[in-house]
């Protein structure tokens, strides 16, 4: 009889170094930062107008849903597993080397474009305010103070993302309020509009006026937005009591992440006809305008700048932890693994950096080639890990049983094992499907798969050998 394994650390041994000098408020806060971007802020009156006003709320249900199940399953891997690599670790150790290099180094790739995107939201709106400082000077300073703040520790990193996040959630939530106050005429001097969008210019088609097909065009878009609720994985690896806190974290992430988002389209499209959602810039801003704040855009430019900074933060941070781990197992060279005094990644922060200058430049001068195709390579990304963690998760638990583990050992066990996993796997290639249904998608699916491709034949042809042996 074989003898059980007591301690799941050793399925995937923690990398030392890095200090777990984290919170529970801090983890809570990086993931609802990491999710909340400007996607909702700006992106979201669009799904309305290509969905429709209940098309789009189902839209981000069924998003929130299959956010929720790949977190069940991140759950019971970082609670048994608590390492800063996360997902690269588990895919390396559960699927294989080269899966754990490809989802490495495509995560970063992915998140460095991001900051590019992150630096460039924020840089417009500093000069909007201050049209005499060029954006790209803006860019050179926020890039520098993301860049002290993962510096100096990651407590400092934690304390700044928490109240970057604060500000995004303290907006959603004030904009939930004013403009249910706005439907049903508790403020502004329109009277109740009560939920007569709802039921507005649908036309034959009922609850659906596009069609159903529609919602289902609109999940890439969807699924994108709820994307960097993974960020709590990697975090984990730094975070007080690990076993204790990320549970609580998971739990409270997801149900907190789907109400904001719901709430907050239900809304939307109860105070914005669906027909006209789509041509406001902000359609948060626009909503405030009609309640009578003289200021709704200014305010609103400042939740997108620190909104776009929150989530720069968070990828930055992401990223050079990423590095850490994979320079730990051979996957990216030795010097990204040097930890300076105060124990962060310093090479991880400033390589990506350097990238996601690069990316800034190709904004300035190849916008529609380079640019565009950076950016939609990393469309795919958010769905393949998601995939991967759950692909991961069916794996874990087979070894863990293989080896002699009792279920009952896990801290924290996914639910209905083997449904959830199974169900979030097909659900994400559900998504990745309906690319090649949205004429203007396909261009994430041709550039996508190359850039996967390409990670993982370098990997079979100058490192497959050196991870083997």
């Amino acid at each position: 009889m074989s003898t059980p394994i007591l301690n799941t650390e050793q399925l995937c041994p923690e990398k030392k170094g890095l200090k777990r000098g984290m919170k529970s408020r801090h983890l809570m806060m990086i993931s609802i930062g990491g999710t909340i971007g400007t996607g909702l802020f700006m992106g979201s009156g669009q799904t309305i107008s290509q969905a429709g006003p209940f098309g789009a709320i189902l839209a981000y249900l069924v998003g929130g849903f299959i956010m929720y199940m790949v977190l069940l399953c991140l759950a019971e891997l970082t609670v048994a597993m608590p390492v800063s690599g996360s997902f690269q670790s588990y895919a390396s150790r559960f699927i294989s080397p080269g899966a754990g290099f490809t989802t490495g180094w495509l995560y970063w790739i992915n998140w460095a474009i991001c900051i590019a995107a992150d630096f460039t939201a924020a840089g417009i709106i500093m000069h909007n305010w201050f049209p005499q400082v060029e954006t790209w000077i803006w860019c050179g300073v926020f890039a520098i103070a993301l860049a002290l703040l993962n510096m100096i520790s990651v407590k400092a990193y934690g304390e700044a993302e928490f109240w970057f996040a604060s500000i995004k959630v303290m907006a959603i939530v004030g904009f939930i309020i004013a403009g249910a106050g706005l439907m049903f005429g508790f403020t502004g001097n329109e009277g109740a509009i009560g939920l007569s969008n709802f039921t507005a210019n649908t036309g034959d088609g009922g609850l659906f006026p596009k069609g159903f097909q529609a919602v289902f065009l609109t999940m890439i878009a969807v699924v994108y937005s709820f994307q960097g609720a993974e960020l709590v994985g990697i975090a984990a690896g730094e975070c007080e009591n690990p076993g204790k806190n990320v549970p609580r974290v998971i739990r409270g992430i997801a149900v907190r992440i789907i109400l904001f988002y719901v709430l907050a389209i239900v809304v939307l499209a109860g105070t914005i006809p669906w027909t006209e959602a789509g041509v406001h810039e902000s359609p948060f801003a626009h909503v405030y305008g009609r309640i009578g704040i003289p200021i709704a855009q200014h305010v609103m430019s400042f939740v997108v700048l620190t909104s776009a900074l929150s989530a720069g933060n968070s990828a930055l941070y992401a990223c050079s932890r990423l590095l850490w781990s994979m320079s730990k197992e051979g996957l990216a060279p030795s010097w990204l693994g040097k930890l300076n005094t105060r124990g962060v990644p310093f090479n991880g922060v400033l390589i990506t950096l350097v990238l996601a200058c690069m990316s800034l430049l190709t904004e300035s001068f190849a916008a529609d080639t380079v640019y565009l195709w950076l950016m939609s390579s990393t469309g795919l990304t958010g769905c393949l890990i998601w995939l991967i963690i759950a692909w991961c998760q069916i794996n874990f638990r087979k070894e863990f049983l293989k080896l002699g583990g009792n279920i009952k050992d896990l801290v924290f066990r996914t639910p209905l094992y083997p449904l959830v996993p199974v169900l979030a796997i097909i659900l994400n290639v559900g998504v990745i499907i309906s690319l090649y249904f949205d004429e203007s998608q396909r261009i994430v699916l041709y550039t996508g798969f190359p850039v996967l491709l390409g990670i993982y034949v370098y990997y079979l042809l100058f490192l497959n050998k050196k991870t083997v042996n």
